[in-house]
């Protein structure tokens, strides 16, 4: 077991564990650490805690010191420094008619390293920006091509249920989201009511995955062979919330179907979710980060 603190760099980014180096740190608490990036200014996220050596990547870097007014006071320059340097780089993007969006800015708490971060449909050929970069800022220049996922993380905005973004609010990573999941949870395959303003797969049907699981577990399928009191029939709907199926009885299969509990049927042979060869490959842009 260590002692460590949980050290956030951007808002709702992932959490970094340092060595406290014998500090009893709040959360909320602004401290001086270095990273593999330089010396950087971060926000206590997570106050001391033990926490096992399985899971700490060693060596553990230690914490300089907690934030100074001055350090406070350089980090709020550095940031006026970004949107400066952001005008620049549009400008210079433009200038070498580069196909390429810029999306933020970062300066390094101790002004060795700006980075810029970008969008691009493919590889960009950014030596010369770099070249230009470098002689306007005097310091080192790194670009970073990132996915249209960071991008609506680090610009932010509202999405189709009204609230802001939850990757910009409370998502620290990015979990991986599935067509199946869609598929196992009734949703219409359609680009529009399953994809985020970034254009991928929403998030959110994550969330409510673990429970559609569970009670897949316990309700027979679409296309199912069930025993139901009035006779054996296949399901040709589910509700999975509800627990209610509708059958086609074997014995009148032209009439409309019937509706049963979960509880009243007997399962014979369960059928399966699949997402057919033509829907994966209409759809597999919107898995992609």
């Amino acid at each position: 077991m260590a002692t460590v603190i949980g050290v956030r760099f951007r808002e709702v980014g992932k959490i970094y564990y340092f060595d406290p180096n014998g500090e009893e740190m709040n959360k909320g608490d602004l401290v001086i650490v270095e990273t593999s990036r330089g010396v950087e200014c971060g926000e206590v996220a997570m106050a001391n805690r033990q926490i096992p050596d399985s899971e700490i990547s060693y060596p553990l870097k230690k914490m300089l010191r907690r934030a100074t007014a001055e350090d406070v006071a350089k980090v709020k320059e550095n940031r006026d420094k970004e949107q400066k340097a952001f005008e620049v780089c549009e400008q210079k993007i433009k200038e070498h008619k580069l196909k390429m969006k810029l999306i933020n800015v970062e300066y390094t708490f101790d002004n060795n390293k700006i980075l810029f971060y970008f969008t691009a449909d493919g590889r960009v050929d950014f030596r010369e920006l770099v070249k230009d970069l470098a002689y306007v800022f005097r310091t080192r220049i790194e670009l970073r091509q990132i996915g249209v996922r960071d991008e609506a993380k680090m610009l932010g905005g509202l999405g189709i249920c009204g609230r802001p973004f939850c990757c910009k609010t409370f998502l620290g990573d990015f979990q991986p989201v599935s067509i199946k999941m869609a598929k196992e949870q009734g949703m219409s395959l359609n680009p529009v009511k399953i994809s985020g303003t970034c254009g991928r797969l929403m998030c959110c049907l994550k969330y409510e995955q673990e429970a559609y699981s569970d009670l897949l577990k316990k309700t027979p399928k679409i296309g199912a062979l069930v025993n139901t009191p009035d006779g054996k029939g296949s399901v040709v709907d589910v509700n999975l919330i509800t627990g209610i199926l509708s059958v086609s009885l074997n014995k009148s299969p032209d009439a409309a179907p019937h509706t049963f509990k979960v509880s009243e049927v007997t399962l014979i042979k369960d059928g399966q979710i699949k997402v057919e060869k033509s829907e994966l490959e209409k759809l597999k842009k919107l898995e992609k980060n």
